[in-house]
């Protein structure tokens, strides 16, 4: 694998949504090898989104500058256009026109998620509200940042999802989101290719973001502690996983190969030889097959 701390050296990425989770793990990735990164989301030290979160867009920025990068926070909400437009303009106005990576990460919906009833009993402003947040953030802040990698014939674009089969994900607005997401990064990598940019999904396995050790009274120092309550999470993965298989792909010469995939960390680990932050390389559907899949059925093939 590429030396991490030289292979994005004078690149430009923009993680739209990186504040916390898989984001973030993505943007310190990134400025670990070397890149300048602009992380945006709407949760800052001028004041929380409606997530009431603790975390910062500023936070992750000085973690990108501390891992070997260049981070710079800007306060966006991805779902107002103009919003989006001045970002961009800001990133084009600072880098002479130079945009190589774009991360949609936006997502914000745990909260929008109801995972107990079907589609007829649940609240349709709420669902639909999930939609806007998790995919009309995508496609706009995509219609504006393409412009910047079109006119220079280069670039990629990274579409974060959950799940990269058709199996359904539990809940039907959260699974229409996912999936749509996956036909984002399809349908821009149709449109793209013959401007030389890629567009490809990714998804990690079982994320341990800031919310799910929480979830079970657990820090990262003690994260093995969390299979008392549940064994599967002894199987799962660190945001700093996800963000080394973006650098990866972002560092390959031969991305274009791969662009309208639906990839997964447990297919690019093994590919690119990265690990998570402990050096484990953590395997999610090797561990579905040996311990979920008589009772749940198998994860299915990639999409």
């Amino acid at each position: 694998m590429t030396n991490a701390k030289q292979s994005l050296a004078g690149k430009v990425a923009l993680v739209a949504g990186g504040t916390r989770g898989g984001g973030r793990g993505v943007a310190v990735a990134l400025g670990a090898a070397g890149a300048t990164v602009y992380v945006t989301g709407r949760s800052s030290r001028a004041g929380r989104s409606d997530l009431e979160r603790p975390e910062t867009i500023e936070e992750t920025a000085e973690q990108i500058t501390a891992a070997g990068g260049a981070g710079i926070a800007v306060r966006t909400d991805h779902s107002r256009p103009e919003d989006v437009r001045a970002l961009v303009d800001r990133i084009a106005a600072e880098q002479h026109g130079r945009l190589d990576i774009l991360v949609n990460s936006v997502w914000g919906g745990d909260p929008l998620t109801d995972w107990e009833h079907p589609l007829w009993e649940q609240d349709l402003d709420t669902g639909l509200r999930l939609l806007r947040q998790a995919v009309e953030t995508h496609v706009i802040t995509s219609r504006f940042a393409l412009p910047l990698m079109v006119a220079r014939k280069s670039g990629l674009v990274v579409e974060v999802t959950d799940g990269n089969t058709a199996r359904y994900r539990g809940s039907f607005f959260y699974d229409l989101a996912k999936s749509a997401v996956i036909r984002l990064a399809v349908a821009q990598a149709a449109e793209l290719e013959q401007h030389g940019v890629a567009a490809v999904a990714i998804t990690p396995g079982f994320l341990r973001s800031e919310a799910m050790l929480e979830g079970f009274g657990v820090t990262e120092a003690n994260w093995r502690d969390g299979a008392a309550k549940d064994p599967n999470f002894a199987h799962s993965e660190t945001p700093t996983y996800l963000g080394r298989a973006v650098a990866a792909l972002a560092a390959d010469p031969g991305v274009m190969a791969k662009t309208g995939r639906a990839l997964a960390t447990w297919g690019l680990y093994k590919e690119y030889g990265f690990t998570d932050a402990d050096g484990r390389q953590p395997d999610w559907p090797a561990h579905w097959a040996s311990a979920l899949e008589e009772e749940h059925g198998p994860l299915g093939d990639p999409l």
